[in-house]
């Protein structure tokens, strides 16, 4: 009995091991992955010494159907792609052997893939004989999403709230496997917290079999989250590995109580003076700011909330601003102060105001004005800078004291802040002629010009002009005189047309005295002979044109005459030496006359005018040079 036990186990075996040694070795990847709308390879490797006879691809869905689906048949012979499938017009399908190897390759190709293709395939090799050999592989798809959006929440957070508040909303489309969505804040990952942090997500398939993957973040604020960011991270799969897209960061409102309030003055660290506008703002550390009160010496001022503006301030708007606020959330009161200078610079007074001196006097003139800060006061005449100081000291008082003097005072760490006042100094006695008669352009014959004359004096003196003709002596018309006053004096000034010899007088006249002075004004006549400038005498103090000849027209007539004489001579002695020549002129030795001689020309004429006399000189010279008398 045991024998034939042992007997029947011995052949069994054996049969089992002819068995596995008939079995075809095929080997395939366990898993093949692929990016949606690509091209799947899917290889199948056999070791056989020859070609497979034949080469057969099945298909099993997932789920509990687990029944096989043949897509593809190949032999030596033939290729089936089974009518109806899903794959038609999709397949291809390469083989190749090699035989030193031992070693065949079925490469099934899957073009345009679809997310239905995500199945389990398996590849069915036959020998020449019945053995054969199967292995198995799945086809894994895969779709890169879309990027994530993120959405903030536009109200603000409390941190007063007892419960998480939501803050953002983070969105991703068209995923495939089901992308994954991580929070952060400032680069750290939050995690799901009861207390803290609440994290809720939603996933939506659509119809082509993408997902949807939407995640919502709650969180219990704190007041520092005020400055923080959030953004949202979304893994995905892709063939071969993992890839990460991050949202855009944003930040979030949060809102929290007022504790403290500060108040400052815009623009800040500068003086401010009568008539600036002032804008003195009260800021709390809470969010959204509070409602503010703002007084000033007990009483309330109208402001727009956080920002009092001062308009055309005075000095009495110095002093104490307070700022109170109260949160009424939180039933907190703060407040704050702050105190405000308005620096102002009086008009000045100046002692003693237009003041008149007696020649030889003393004077203190003082400028003063009231400031809040630290003045710098300066003394100007006529833009000269006379002393820094309030005090102005004048001595032995004389013309050239008299004037208009300028007292400034600045302050210096606010230069805005100025003031100027003048006072005129006059300083009496009788008239004092300084600039004596001057006398304007000389132009042409007949042309006017202007006679000047400058007195100082106080009282301002009365200036009055005479003219007189220097050989009758009698009174000549005078023109209106232009007067204009100066701070010293009165310039007088006419205008004279001098067709005769003049003399001018102007004389100054106050009620302490009387000074004149005259000068003589020769006349000009009609010439065309070009005149020389105005000479001052300064014996007279009086400016006159050049003394014009009084004879230029009767010489010119002269002259004319003379030519006309000397030609007629010329052409007579031409005449004469003509018949004397022909014999036609009997004359001795002794009585005859010698014409040989060069004839006289123009530049053998000499004439002299001397300007200012009534003579005139004219001087012939005869053809050897000797001087003719009139019978010759």
């Amino acid at each position: 009995m045991t024998l034939r036990y042992n007997a029947l186990l011995i052949a069994g075996l054996s049969v089992l091991t002819c068995k596995t040694w008939a079995v075809v070795d095929v080997n395939m990847e366990d898993r093949v992955d692929v990016s949606l709308k690509g091209q799947a390879e899917i290889s199948c490797i056999y070791t056989l010494m020859e070609p497979a006879k034949m080469i057969v691809w099945f298909t099993k869905s997932p789920g509990r159907d687990q029944s096989r689906r043949r897509i593809y048949y190949y032999d030596n012979q033939s290729e089936i792609i089974d009518e109806g499938s899903e794959y038609a017009g999709r397949i291809n399908f390469t083989h190749s052997h090699e035989p030193q190897n031992a070693r065949g390759s079925a490469l099934l190709i899957i073009d345009n893939v679809q997310l239905s293709d995500q199945k389990e395939y398996m590849c069915t090799v036959h020998d020449v004989s019945t053995d054969s050999g199967e292995g198995h592989t799945r086809l894994q798809i895969f779709n890169s999403p879309s990027l994530p959006v993120i959405e903030g929440i536009h109200m603000g957070i409390s941190v007063t709230a007892e419960e998480p508040s939501k803050v953002a909303h983070c969105k991703v489309d068209d995923g495939y496997p089901r992308p994954n969505i991580t929070w952060y804040k400032d680069r750290f990952p939050l995690q799901q917290s009861d207390n803290e942090v609440k994290i809720s997500e939603s996933e939506t398939t659509k119809a082509n079999g993408l997902f949807t993957v939407e995640s919502d973040l709650y969180i219990k604020a704190q007041r520092t989250d005020k400055d923080a960011f959030f953004y949202c991270e979304v893994k995905y799969f892709v063939p071969g590995g993992v890839r990460m897209t991050e949202s855009k960061e944003i930040n979030i409102i949060v809102h929290y109580p007022t504790t403290e309030v500060t108040m400052y003055v815009n623009p800040p660290d500068r003086h401010i003076k009568e008539g600036d506008t002032v804008e003195i703002r009260c800021e709390g550390n809470g969010n959204p700011q509070p409602v503010f009160t703002f007084t000033h010496k007990g009483e309330e001022l109208s402001a727009d909330n956080e920002m009092l503006l001062l308009e055309n301030v005075e000095r009495s708007d110095s002093g104490t601003f307070v700022c109170q606020s109260y949160d009424f959330d939180a039933g907190i009161d703060t407040e704050d102060s702050i105190n405000i200078t308005v620096h102002y610079l009086d008009q000045i007074v100046v002692t003693p105001e237009e003041t008149v001196l007696n020649q030889g006097e003393d004077l203190a003139l003082t400028c003063n004005a009231l400031s809040s800060l630290p003045t710098l006061t300066a003394w100007y005449k006529d833009g000269t800078r006379l002393v820094e100081r309030h005090v102005l000291e004048l001595h032995n008082a004389s013309y050239a004291t008299a004037g208009l003097y300028k007292c400034e005072v600045t302050v210096p760490s606010l230069p805005e802040l100025q003031q100027q006042k003048s006072v005129q100094i006059s300083v009496q006695g009788k008239p004092k002629i300084i600039e004596e008669i001057a006398v304007g352009p000389v132009n042409k014959a007949d042309r006017s010009f202007n006679l000047t004359c400058y007195a100082e004096g106080y009282p301002f003196p009365t200036i009055t002009w005479t003219l007189s003709d220097q050989r009758t002596g009698l009174p000549v018309p005078v023109p209106e005189a232009e007067n204009q006053k100066t701070d010293t004096g009165i310039l007088s000034m006419i205008s004279v047309r001098a067709m005769s010899e003049l003399t001018a007088k102007c004389s100054a006249a106050n009620e302490l005295g009387t000074e004149d002075v005259s000068r003589k004004i020769e006349a000009f006549a009609h010439v065309t002979t070009t005149t020389t400038q105005a000479t001052s005498t300064k014996g007279t103090g009086l400016t006159v044109p050049p003394k014009q000849s009084r004879t230029g027209g009767g010489s010119g007539v002269v002259i004319a005459v003379i030519i006309i004489c000397l030609l007629l001579i010329a052409i007579l002695g031409s005449v004469l030496y003509f018949l004397y020549k022909k014999g036609k002129l009997p004359c001795g030795r002794s009585g005859k006359q010698d014409f040989t001689k060069e004839k006289a020309s123009k530049d053998d004429i000499v004439m002299e005018m001397k300007s200012g006399k009534s003579e005139e000189a004219v001087l012939l010279q005869g053809v050897n040079g000797d001087k003719k008398s009139p019978t010759e």
